[in-house]
Order: structure tokens, then C-alpha cells, then sequence
């Protein structure tokens, strides 16, 4: 697995629908969590999952060409 550092700016939907309310609900419980706890790294790792999810766009995925998004192939089935 290769991580090209250019593709970071590939802002290409690359999170299915799975992913994306995985990604909203642990974002929305990680911030909440840092309110209570009063925590820095809850907070960024909260507004990122969050981010991600609501734009359904991953830099990381994007860098390693993944993408969990079906295909029209694979809905078919």
C-alpha cells in the first residue's frame, strides 16, 4: 500500500453511506465526550469524524486510493 502525498487534495467522494453515519455519530459522541472531560484530543478527533462524514470526503483515503463507496456493480448484487 502506497500513500502518495498529492492526492490530498483529491476532493473526490470517497466514504460510502455506512461509513459516513459511523463517522457523525462517533464524531457527535467524541464531542460531546470533550466537553466533559475537557480534552483537546476528543475535540479535534470529534470536529475530524465529523468533517469527514458531512463532506463524505477522506484525505487519507484519497492518499491511499481507497474508497468505500459501492460501485454500481456491487449494488446490483
Amino acid at each position: 500500500m502506497s500513500f502518495d502525498y498529492k492526492k490530498l487534495t483529491n476532493f473526490e467522494v470517497n466514504v460510502g453511506e455506512k461509513e459516513t453515519k459511523i463517522r457523525l455519530i462517533a464524531g457527535a459522541v467524541l464531542l460531546t465526550a470533550s466537553l466533559f472531560m475537557a480534552s483537546i484530543i476528543l475535540l479535534i478527533l470529534g470536529l475530524v469524524l465529523v468533517a469527514t462524514g458531512y463532506t463524505r470526503v477522506c484525505p487519507a483515503y484519497s492518499a491511499m486510493d481507497k474508497s468505500t463507496c459501492e460501485t454500481e456493480s456491487s449494488a446490483e448484487e
